[in-house]
């Protein structure tokens, strides 16, 4: 046969391939999205809040590929108007960003599903109705961090108000236990009830085998009060203490998890795009895990732990800052 001929034959067949492959892949291919299909509500404050809202709307575009409507809503926003507007805009899904859109959003026509995120966390009662993602970090992300730089610690100690955290602590149980971890939680109401448990809580710590974890909770870890007590303590006794927050890295706890606030908003929108094609995820508020890594040296050369340079490199953010 001449060369040309078999190139030809060789085109009309990858041709009619395609053709009949064609129905199959439009059936099976991913839908599109319309632009105004999925859009985002979030409360209209400014910095450092604003920033970080904008970024968790660019990991949402960049998931969508495509630009999103976006609504700042503030505490005397139009209930009647956003609704209005969501639906001339077709709107199916909203992604509801920080405790105010989440208010808001809670507001909205029922035809109109929501999506949260931004938040530390959704009240007990609220949760079993939404779908999203905490800002607060997967304890198990935690206690694998914790036993990696220190594996001769046993239990974790954590006072917590069930009002606020009763949720994370179910999933907290399940991950110490899956790290060999003794979790020893207990519940304060309030602050008096919260000083008394972390003096026991010190008072009975070995400092190799004990560590104690701060959770996202503005009763039991309260940043004026409570908070320099739990540090001074954990300096004096050599108790080693982690957080859920950046900002207790830098006054003296060990390490800390924090969002990736990008990779945040590409998980919110494909909670949204799971809505759209009608397999929701089930319902309650997850935990984070696309999360960045922070460590304090100061802290951790007091109790005898060597970071050295390679482990440095694993981190997002080291302080203090070399």
């Amino acid at each position: 046969m001449h060369p040309a001929k078999g190139v030809y034959f060789a085109l009309l067949r990858l041709g009619i391939s395609l053709f009949f492959s064609l129905p199959w892949a439009l059936a099976h291919a991913t839908p599109l999205v319309d632009a105004a299909t999925i859009a985002v509500v979030y409360p209209d404050l400014g910095e450092p809040f604003r920033s970080v809202f904008n970024k968790i709307i660019e990991g949402v575009e960049e998931q969508l590929n495509r630009r999103v409507n976006t609504h700042p809503v503030g505490p005397n926003s139009n209930m009647a108007e956003l609704n209005g507007q969501l639906k001339h805009d077709g709107t199916r899904v909203v992604i509801a960003l920080g405790r105010q859109g989440v208010k808001i959003a809670s507001g909205l026509d029922r035809d109109i599903s929501v999506v949260v995120g931004g938040v530390l966390s959704v009240p007990e009662a609220d949760s079993h109705n939404l779908t999203g993602i905490s800002l607060t970090p997967d304890p198990a992300l935690l206690f694998t961090l914790l036993k990696k730089l220190l594996p001769s610690i046993k239990r974790v100690t954590v006072i917590y108000d069930p009002q606020n955290n009763a949720w994370l602590m179910k999933l907290a149980q399940d991950a110490a236990k899956a790290e060999g971890l003794e979790l020893v939680a207990h519940e304060a109401p309030d602050l008096a009830t919260a000083a008394r448990g972390y003096e026991t809580a010190f008072a009975e710590a070995d400092s190799r085998l004990d560590a104690i974890w701060l959770p996202h909770d503005a009763t039991t870890v309260d940043e004026t009060t409570i908070l320099p007590l739990v540090l001074k303590e954990s300096w004096n006794r050599g108790v080693p203490v982690f957080s859920s927050s950046f900002l207790h890295v830098k006054k003296g706890a060990l390490f800390a998890l924090y969002p990736n606030n990008m990779e945040l908003g590409r998980d919110l929108a494909k909670f949204a795009l799971g809505v759209l094609e009608g397999k929701p995820r089930k319902r309650g508020v997850a935990p984070l895990r696309e999360v960045y890594t922070a460590v304090n040296l100061r802290s951790a050369s007091h109790i005898g732990l060597n970071i050295d340079s390679r482990q440095q490199r694993s981190f997002n953010f080291i302080f203090p800052e070399p």
